[in-house]
């Protein structure tokens, strides 16, 4: 190796160069190894040719560490294909896996035999623990925590790493990517709109929610100058004028919230945000004052189901008066309230899913303007010695013909198109065709009555027809079979929220 390790962070492609975003995890990776080692960042949402590049650089011995953030569904296949090029190029690079999947299924990212390393959690500590371990011959990582490695056949499991804010501490190197400057994209919050996250964690363990293995119910917020000087970066060098905030739930406790909301109403930038309905629900009159003053335009909150019971299933720590409570706040206060619902859960996946669609009805009924995001509930799937609640114990898994569901044991069966729909919250093995059909069935009224307001790039009048064309299927409840729509919104290439968010 040379005299300072080198490690190539990369981002496999997940979607297209046109809805790329900051990928804030290398950025952050890369931001924790400055100073100890050389860092080359490739993010394959906007270098098509990521794989060739990585392979190039292997090859040519400027790689001592080949470091890939992954999620599940759609990264996980390029990931694949990123680690089996650069093993058979330069077998003698370590790989090692970071992110939501390897997090939530270290077993099956090692049993292949092409990664070495899986963290777990946060990764900025440990990669830079493993980057040293590296450089001296015969050590043994058993010490690092938040590891996984693999020696042969037998995949070991360190001691989870405790939660860690030390990367709130300092700005990332936007300035390390090929032109950030196109990171930057045109949303219905404004035309050049930034993707930034500010804080790290949730406080909650929902059971669908990989954040909830990520972060373990840990939570910190930025400091109040840690996000006017990003902010304020981001409008000066690169001309932002709308945020979009990535943080897992941006209102936590008003009395933390309120030196960042006055942050936000000096520098006036629209903005989007996640946010619980709890949490909106308590705040001040004097709060939302200063939301209304800071331009928040959007907020996406988790209602998920219209049973208080199953809230309290899935531990989501939020009740259905607080959904309608929240949506009532929003729109007194200028805030459009996009609410997200698990339909089909595997108890009884058609009488939830059948009233949620009444309740998504009355919210519309009240408030139009509210934005309608419509997932599968799907539980993290099961991982030996986790402390996070993956789902009822006493449920067992049963797919649509009455099978015991089989989760896949390697990353290559999660790669495969059903399983990666299941990741995505789109599809799971309980729903049968008629459930699936009739999921879709509604969708599509629902999004050609009411066209979600984010979408920027469909012409007015054609939104407008399919309202019109929409309105009697909505109206009477006559989902079934909806082919005029499907072909108007395909010929309109009405937007999908799910899959190109801002």
């Amino acid at each position: 190796m040379s005299a300072m390790p080198r490690v190539l962070l990369v981002n496999p492609s997940m979607t297209s160069a046109r809805n790329a975003r900051f990928p804030l995890a290398i950025l952050s990776l890369g931001a924790a190894l400055d100073g100890q080692c050389e860092t080359e960042l490739l993010d394959g949402n906007v270098q098509r040719d990521f794989v060739a590049r990585a392979v190039g650089a292997a090859q040519a011995g400027r790689v001592d560490l080949l470091a890939v953030s992954v999620m599940g569904g759609p990264q996980l296949p390029t990931a694949i294909a990123l680690s089996k090029a650069v093993r058979a190029a330069a077998p003698a690079v370590p790989i090692v896996w970071g992110g939501a999947f390897p997090t939530n299924c270290p077993e099956a990212t090692l049993v292949g035999g092409y990664v070495d390393y899986a963290v777990s959690a946060q990764g900025e500590q440990t990669l830079t623990e493993l980057v040293r371990l590296l450089r001296t011959p015969g050590a043994c990582p058993s010490t690092i925590a938040g590891l996984s490695w693999r020696r042969g056949a037998t995949v070991h499991h360190n001691a989870e790493r405790t939660f860690s804010a030390a990367s709130l501490a300092q700005r990332l190197p936007y300035e390390r990517l090929e032109r950030p400057e196109r990171y930057l994209k045109p949303t219905f919050l404004g035309q050049r709109t930034v993707a930034y996250q500010a804080a790290l964690g949730c406080r909650f363990r929902c059971t669908f929610c990989g954040v909830a293995t990520m972060f373990r119910g840990r939570m910190a917020l930025p400091s109040a100058a840690r996000l006017e000087q990003d902010l304020h970066f981001f409008k000066t060098e690169y001309g932002a004028d709308a945020v979009q905030f990535y943080d897992h739930n941006f209102f936590d406790r008003e009395v933390d919230m309120v030196p960042l909301l006055e942050v936000l109403a000096r520098l006036q930038l629209p903005w989007w945000c996640f946010a619980r309905s709890d949490a909106l629900v308590n705040l001040s009159a004097s709060s939302w004052e200063l939301v209304r003053r800071s331009g928040l335009r959007m907020a996406y909150i988790g209602a998920e189901s219209p049973s208080d019971w199953m809230l309290h299933e899935v531990r989501k720590g939020t009740r259905t008066d607080q959904t309608l409570a929240a949506v009532e706040a929003c729109h007194a206060h200028g805030v459009v309230p996009e609410l997200s619902f698990m339909l089909a859960p595997p108890h009884d996946p058609e009488g939830e899913t059948e009233r949620t669609f009444e309740f998504i009805r009355h919210i519309k009924e009240r408030f139009p303007r509210t934005e309608i995001m419509l997932y599968v509930y799907t539980p993290l799937p099961p991982r030996p010695g986790s402390s996070v609640r993956r789902a009822r114990p006493d449920l067992k898994l049963r797919d649509a013909d009455g099978g015991a569901v089989r989760f896949p044991q390697s990353a290559e069966e999660w790669a495969l198109p059903q399983w990666q729909r299941y990741w995505c919250h789109t599809d799971a093995p309980w729903l049968s065709a008629r459930l699936r059909q009739r999921i879709r069935d509604f969708s599509i009224v629902l999004g050609c009555r009411y066209p979600t307001l984010i979408d920027i790039r469909s012409p007015a009048w054609g939104k407008r027809a399919l309202r019109a064309l929409a309105s009697w299927r909505y109206h009477f409840r006559r989902y079934r079979n909806p082919w005029e729509l499907d072909l108007s919104r395909r010929v309109l290439r009405l937007h999908d929220p799910r899959i190109s968010s801002l």
